[in-house]
This record gives structure tokens, sequence and C-alpha cells, in this order.
């Protein structure tokens, strides 16, 4: 049986020290402002990007790794004799996973498991955990590809967004509706439904008061959810809030299970900053 390789995009948003404990490569989308381009994660960070924003008044655009990009690194490790398991953004969201078919198509050997995470962010990153764990326990790709492909419609990604200032930049907001969300405190409450983003709840009142929306989703799901690892991925949120998610999310599962991360630029050129998440499996 061949040697396992996992490969993902920079949207999984997962640290540094887990890509590196389980030997995973990052392929990084891209990140535009105007002429100039940066890869996500390698020459720009979520702090830089939003510096870039404030002094260039005008959002960024975000594309997609080029199936060029992916051969290259599909070609390193099939040439390694390893098999290869590719996890990333979901294809609702991101020509990425189009791509990688396009790179996988030139390989005859049945050796590379594209897998739709039909999620986002850190959602996509427990699929990407819970494979690296296979690895571990020496199943094949196959193995692997079948047992995350059963897992993927019961990830639950969900965030807040502080505020609706970047969905209005992004032209994702009506100027009404962000008028609107700031006289009343509105923060919408996000969850990703069959790899598509929508407004599950609008909470009313401070950050605190949208995230005691999705802890209670926590509660009414504790009994069927994956205590392997659940995650709090967040945009540079206030560390205050930070804790307070952390806090109370621990009086609910093993504190020793909640991993936090921060979202890469990508979602982040998104979401915007102050932007924070709970996800999980069930």
């Amino acid at each position: 049986m061949n040697k396992v390789k996992i490969i993902v995009d920079s949207t999984v948003d997962l640290t540094q020290e887990i890509y590196k404990k389980y030997d995973i490569d990052v392929i990084p989308l891209n990140i535009c402002f105007g002429e100039e381009t940066y890869q996500d994660g390698v020459n720009i960070d979520i702090k830089t990007m939003f510096e870039m924003v404030e002094k260039k008044k005008e959002l960024p655009h975000t594309s997609a790794c080029s199936p060029a990009l992916i051969f290259e690194y599909f070609k390193k490790y099939i040439n390694q004799g390893m098999d290869i398991i590719f996890l990333g953004l979901s294809s609702t969201l991101s020509t990425t996973f189009q791509n990688a078919f396009i790179a996988k198509s030139d390989f005859r050997e049945n050796r590379i498991y594209l897998i739709d995470s039909r999620s986002l962010s850190s959602g996509t990153g427990l699929l990407v955990l819970k494979a690296a764990r296979l690895v571990n326990e020496g199943k094949s790709a196959k193995e692997i590809a079948e047992e995350i492909e059963k897992t993927v419609p019961n990830v639950v990604a969900q965030f807040t967004i502080e505020e609706l200032e970047y969905l209005h930049k992004g032209g994702r907001c009506s100027g009404a509706s962000k008028i609107f969300g700031h006289i009343f405190h509105i923060r919408p409450y996000i969850k990703v439904v069959d790899g598509k983003m929508i407004v599950y709840k609008k909470p009313r009142g401070p950050m605190k008061v949208a995230i005691n929306e999705q802890l209670q989703d926590v509660k009414e799901n504790l009994a069927s959810i994956d205590k392997h690892a659940i995650i709090i991925t967040h945009s540079l949120v206030d560390d205050e809030l930070l804790e307070y998610t952390k806090t109370e999310l621990g009086k609910l599962v093993d504190p020793n299970s909640i991993i936090v991360t921060t979202a890469g630029c990508v979602i982040s050129a998104h979401c915007g900053k102050g932007c924070i998440g709970i996800l999980y499996i069930k």
C-alpha cells in the first residue's frame, strides 16, 4: 500500500503546527489588490491585508489556485510513489476544486482522491484533521476518501460577522442593509448549508449575544458532536471576546479538544475583521 499525502488549499484555516505535525502541504489561493497579486499565507497575512485595506480604501479580490500550480504539487508526490488526498474550499464557492480536477486528469494512475468539502475555513479543516488521523491509523487513500465523503454532510460551519462594512464594501450587502444593520446592531449569524452560505439568524446587540447563539447550537447538538476536535476560528477578533468564547465553550466540551485558529486572507477578505465561528462535526 502506498503512503498517503494530504494536500489542502489555504482556505482550510488550520495552524502551522498542525500542518507540520501531519506533514500537510498547503496550496495558496491568491489575494489581489489592483494589479498586485499575493499568495495567501505565503507573502501576505491577515494583519497585513487588513492594513492594506485601510490604506487603499478597497477590498482585495480573491482567486483560485491555478490547475498548473495544483499539478505541480500533485506531480511531486505522485513521482515519489505516494497517493494523494486533496481537500479545499467548497466547489460552490471557488473554482479551486474544479481546477484540482483538471490537474488530476493529467495523471493516468487512479492515485489522487479529490474530496469536495461542501464547506469552508476550518469546517474543511475538521475534515482534514480526520483524514490525518486515518492516515496515522494506516488506512489507504481509498479508505480515507470513502470515510471523509461520508463525513462531509455532518460538518457544522457557522460564524458571526461583527459588522456589515466588509459585506457592503465587497458588494455583498446593500447600503440600506448596512445602515439598518448598524442602527439595530445586527450581527449576522451565518451557516454553511450544502456548500453555500446562508443567513441563519440575525441576532441584535453586542457580539456576545451572537456568540451565545452559537454556543446554544453546540449545547443542543452536544450528544452527537465528534469530540476529537471543536474549532474556534476568527479574523483578529477582540481578545476579550475570544477568551469569552473559549471559556464558555470549555464549559460544554473538554477544553483540551478546543483548537483556536486564525482565518486566512481569503476567508477574511469576505467576512471582515472581527468575525468568529465555532465549527464541529456531528
